[in-house]
């Protein structure tokens, strides 16, 4: 168990209007987490202190060579007061398979949830009131030894810090239009794909851009080998409702393991909906959604919990989803997740972690 130092600020910062349509990552609350790392005494020093700008030195290891990595999750506000999160376990444990990849010492998940609790409930006021919206949560790790070469970092700092944000949908849900990309890739077998480490969403932001100057929310990715197989979209994953059946890729080291996509994924099967996770061809997504068979579309990401998708564009051929609305699976999803979240619905799968009394 962490010993935590907590210093708490002598010059609160004016919070946002509560409202849903607060912006996203712009407004940061009081405080941060932070830990040290060195090979002599581990993982030490864990501490609370005020919001603050780091000094590094221009020689940082993470400036030259990106070893770095980072999680996002929330904290919701529920109906009775409660602070709470969604799973914390099990973004812990995917840091922790993020570390092994970027060459990063781990951190005990028991150690990263109660980082994160303690945070939160520091910061308590931060999380807003108003429908919809949360307390985004940012943890990261990032290398600190100073020197060129491109090898491991000796030392490492661990830091957590939270950003009130606005209901995703605050004018409501808007299935959105995906544009295929076949020309740039996201991952290949044995990169970093499954990882959540800066470079991937760096490798990404051209052909988004590219989409966006098209008309398109997302990209959808495909396989970096044969560009033939789905894989995930922008920062989501992606589920596809095909003849009843729900398709997505598999998570084998080219696709990130969302904690969303999981839990759909549990719910989808206590309803009784068979689950596919392997390949498919995004020219067998295009025929169904042709033939009348793709019934619905949909990402899932802690940002959206699901986003319904309208249009899939892939060279110029073009197929329409549920009429241009959301379907009833995933309204299903939506409010289930989001029910338990904000506690309005049972928590009957044990995902609903307490912090403290708002």
């Amino acid at each position: 168990m962490l010993d935590i130092k907590i210093t708490k600020t002598t010059a609160p910062k004016e919070k946002p209007v509560d409202s849903p349509k607060m912006s996203f990552g712009k407004t940061f609350s009081d405080h941060m987490f932070l830990m040290d790392y060195n090979p002599e005494q581990g993982w030490h020093d864990a501490r609370i202190v005020p919001y603050a700008p780091f000094q590094l030195d221009p020689a940082c290891v993470v400036f030259h060579y990106a070893q770095e990595l980072f999680e996002g999750m929330k904290a919701y506000r529920s109906v009775d007061n409660t602070i709470q999160l969604f799973r914390p376990e099990c973004n812990g444990a995917r840091m922790q398979d993020s570390s092994e990849r970027m060459c990063i010492p781990k951190i005990p998940v028991e150690d990263y949830v109660q980082a994160v609790k303690a945070l939160v409930e520091v910061d308590k006021d931060w999380v807003p009131h108003s429908e919809g919206t949360s307390l985004y949560i940012r943890p990261f790790v990032i290398a600190t030894d100073v020197g060129m070469g491109v090898h491991a970092s000796h030392n490492y700092t661990f830091c957590i810090i939270c950003s009130p944000s606005g209901a995703y949908y605050a004018e409501g849900i808007d299935p959105v239009r995906i544009y295929v990309e076949d020309e740039y890739i996201r991952a290949a077998p044995g990169l970093t794909g499954f990882t959540k480490c800066g470079g991937n969403y760096a490798a990404s932001i051209l052909a988004g851009a590219l989409a966006e100057k098209k008309g398109f929310a997302q990209v959808l990715w495909l396989d970096g080998v044969e560009k033939k197989y789905v894989e995930e979209v922008g920062s989501m994953n992606i589920m596809f409702k095909i003849d009843g059946k729900i398709y997505t890729a598999a998570c084998t080291g080219t696709v990130l393991p969302g904690v969303t996509r999981r839990s759909c994924i549990e719910l989808l099967k206590d309803w009784g909906y068979e689950v596919i996770e392997g390949k498919l061809a995004i020219a067998d997504v295009m025929k169904a959604g042709h033939e009348g068979r793709l019934e619905e579309v949909f990402g899932t990401g802690t940002a959206a919990v699901v986003s319904p998708v309208k249009e899939l564009d892939w060279k110029g051929d073009k197929v329409f989803i549920s009429d241009g609305k959301i379907g009833p699976v995933t309204q299903k999803l939506y409010d289930t997740m989001t029910g338990m979240q904000w506690g309005k619905l049972p928590d009957t799968k044990g995902w609903i972690v307490p912090v403290c009394k708002g």
